[in-house]
């Protein structure tokens, strides 16, 4: 059994996956989660070593419990956590989101980092080590309507609630970063009211571009703690839709 434990939330694709796999070629036994078997399945198939499959819907904390306590009885120990899972509605803006989406979005985006991470932060404080990294997003820093009020609130949310942890458990060794990216070309852009174009998504940042950024977290000494870090395209469309003639291209 490998000595190093990573557990990945929202495996089965986009952030989640790319990480998952670069992971597991640093070493790292990785234990995936999602809710879709058959995605989580297909990824374990690009992983190194002995990866493990758990079902898990994030928003639901018995269930976050029970998957929990499974990788405790049969690793002892999880070394890194990457909480990856996340949604947004097509319908996100205040004119027309329902009360049904807002509460989906902010229980798995918010709900599902916090109950994943109360876990993991208890069983790291006995280890006296451990990173947790949270998937944020440029919409954790910036307010936009593209995201939607649930979205954007939940990852301002997500933000605070990685500081807090810093602050109350870093004497334990543990350290958490929030990772805030801008566009990133995931499966989630499938939900826009506005699609993203072919064009677009070759020069937004790609998931695996978010992975890279995860594994050098994972290689710093652990008296670094990168509290948080935001990544987005160098061509990035909400500075040139800003741009006027007085800038030159």
């Amino acid at each position: 059994m490998n000595d190093k434990i990573a557990w990945i939330t929202g495996a089965g694709s986009g952030i989640g996956e790319h990480t998952a796999i670069q992971l597991s070629e640093e070493g790292y036994t990785v234990i995936l989660s999602g809710r879709t078997k058959e995605s989580l399945e297909k990824v374990s198939t690009k992983c190194k070593g002995d990866p493990s499959v758990k079902i898990l819907d994030v928003s639901n904390p018995e269930e976050v419990k029970r998957v929990f306590s499974e990788i405790i009885k049969e690793y002892n120990k999880i070394d890194v956590l990457v909480a990856s899972a996340g949604i947004n509605t097509p319908k996100r803006n205040w004119h027309n989101i329902s009360h049904q989406d807002f509460d989906k979005v902010i229980k798995i985006d918010l709900n599902g980092i916090f109950y994943t991470n109360q876990l993991v932060l208890e069983k790291m404080k006995e280890q006296k080590s451990g990173l947790i990294v949270n998937i944020s997003s440029w919409a954790g820093k910036y307010v936009s309507t593209l995201t939607g009020p649930a979205y954007t609130s939940a990852k301002h949310a997500v933000n605070a609630l990685t500081e807090s942890i810093n602050m109350e458990a870093g004497h334990f060794g543990i350290r958490a970063c929030a990772i805030c990216p801008g566009e990133v070309a995931t499966p989630i852009l499938d939900k826009r009211p506005i699609p993203v174009s072919d064009e677009d998504k070759k020069k937004m940042v790609q998931p695996e571009d978010c992975a890279k950024t995860i594994i050098f977290l994972t290689q710093l000494p652990t008296r670094v703690c990168i509290n948080e870090i935001t990544i987005s395209p160098t061509w990035n469309r909400d500075y040139v839709a800003r741009l006027t003639d007085q800038i030159p291209s």
